[in-house]
This record gives structure tokens, sequence and C-alpha cells, in this order.
């Protein structure tokens, strides 16, 4: 990775070449998001032999919100075809199935980390540091590509806090250049908030929960949204241009128009409203 970069394609599920690891590695329980519990390393009861989901198009149908917000950023393929060989979990050894349903979650993390260092290598606001995030993001590619008793091994609590610190200078530099007063809410609690036409420009909005909250025609364009819980928040015709770190996962739990403005990172999600 000589130029420091990763190619964001390789960072989306490719559920072709998967074996279906997140419908069998990962728990859930019974809620709005899930019509059943799940303990991890069973696989759902809709996953078909042949890897694909039985109930795929009817996921929201059949109370199952979860899933169709669910991105693996990559982890699945990579952990099917290159961690392990293209091997099925199914026809392997009971150990080796084992140790895929324990390094995919790990994977996971990893890719999501690289998604995020690639956009804040990206940034031309981060400059400074863009030394420091080659290193992480050489660094973070680099442990991907570890053997199942290494990624099983790895301490990931403790990359991701050395990576989350070069993220959060990133957001600093990246919204010091922004107008207007930054509002400060990391962690806050925004459920249901009121904020129609709210001007967050710049604004710290890292981990805050704005599940169901009123964001339609809010500007939102340069805001930290790395975290951010937008379950159901309305953002129709809100301005998302430059938003830092919004990840396709959090865009599809939320509702939105064809007046939302969006960063180019990320896609329209095909449930969204068709009109304004």
């Amino acid at each position: 990775m000589r130029d420091q970069t990763v190619d964001r394609k390789d960072l989306r599920g490719d559920c072709e070449n998967c074996f279906g690891l997140c419908c069998v590695a990962l728990p859930f329980a019974r809620s709005a998001d899930f019509a059943l519990d799940k303990d991890a390393g069973k696989p759902c009861p809709n996953l078909r032999e042949d890897h694909r989901c039985g109930i795929h198009a009817r996921l929201r149908h059949k109370g199952f919100n979860g899933c169709t917000v669910y991105d693996c950023f990559g982890a699945g393929q990579q952990v099917s075809q290159v961690t392990f060989g293209g091997r099925d979990w199914r026809t392997a050894p009971r150990d080796e199935t084992r140790s895929m349903m324990e390094v995919f979650p790990v994977v996971r993390h990893l890719h999501e980390l690289l998604w995020y260092l690639t956009e804040a290598h990206a940034l031309p606001a981060a400059r400074p540091i863009h030394p420091e995030l080659g290193r992480a993001l050489e660094r973070t590619a680099e442990l991907t590509r570890g053997t199942p008793e290494e990624l099983a091994a790895l301490d990931v609590p403790a990359h991701r806090e050395d990576v989350n610190a070069l993220l959060l200078r990133t957001s600093e530099l990246a919204r010091a250049g922004l107008p207007g007063r930054r509002k400060e809410h990391r962690g806050a609690d925004l459920m249901g908030a009121r904020l129609k036409g709210a001007d967050l420009r710049g604004a710290n909005l890292r981990g805050a929960l704005l599940i169901a909250a009123d964001l339609r025609g809010a500007d939102l364009r340069g805001a930290d949204l790395i975290g951010a819980d937008l379950r159901d928040a309305d953002l129709t015709d809100a301005d998302l241009t430059g938003a830092l770190f919004l990840t396709q996962p959090q865009l599809t739990a939320a509702r939105g128009s064809a007046g939302t403005r969006l960063p180019g990172s990320v896609g329209r999600p095909a449930h969204w409203t068709a009109g304004r």
C-alpha cells in the first residue's frame, strides 16, 4: 500500500464473495430491529444453503430492519476469501469454523477504521497530519492481512483508541475553517430533538443519539457524525455536504428524500422518499 490509500470499493460488503458470515457470527436480540433472538455462531434461520437470505426482499416487512442497515465494510469477503482462503464454514473443520466466527468481528472493526482513515487521509485540511494518517492506514491494512491466530489475539480497543485520536485531530482541523459557531454535541442525547432547519455546520456530533430527531432542512455541512445514531432521524432536505465520517449504515437507518444533499462517499438509500 505504498500510496497509502485503500479502494473504497473494497470497504463495502460483497455478499457474492462471502459465506453469509454476518448471518452466523453475530448475535441479535428480539427487538424493533430483529424479529427473534439469535446467539453468536448460530446461523440465522433465514440463511439458505447457498448463503443467501431467504427473505432479503422482505426484511423490513418481516421485522429485520437491523439487517437492512448493516454493512460489514468488506470484512465478509476479506475473511471468506483471504483470511480463510475461500473455505466455507459449513464444510470446514469445527475448530476452523469457530475461528471464522471469532475473527469476523475483528476484521469488521478494522475495515470500519479503514473507512474512516481513508476519508481522513483524503481531506486537504488534514494535511498537517497526513504522514501520521498514512502510517495508521498502512498499519490497519496490514493487520487485516494477519493470520486467524494473529487476528484473534489482536487488541482491537487499543488500536481503535490510537486511530480515534488521529480521527479527532482530523475533525478539529477540518471543522476549524468553517464559518460560524461550531456547536459541541459530542455524545449528547438528542433523541427526538426538534432540530428542523438548525444550523449545525461544523458541529461535533460524535456519538450523539439522534434517534428519531427532526433534522428536516438542517445544515449539517462539515459536521462530525462519527458514531452518531441516526436511526429513524428525518434528514429530509437536510444538507450533509462534506459531513465527516458519515457511513452508509447510518444513512440507511435514517429517513430522507431526493432533496437531501449527501457527501460523494455514500449513496442515497433506496427506501428514502423520492419527493421533496
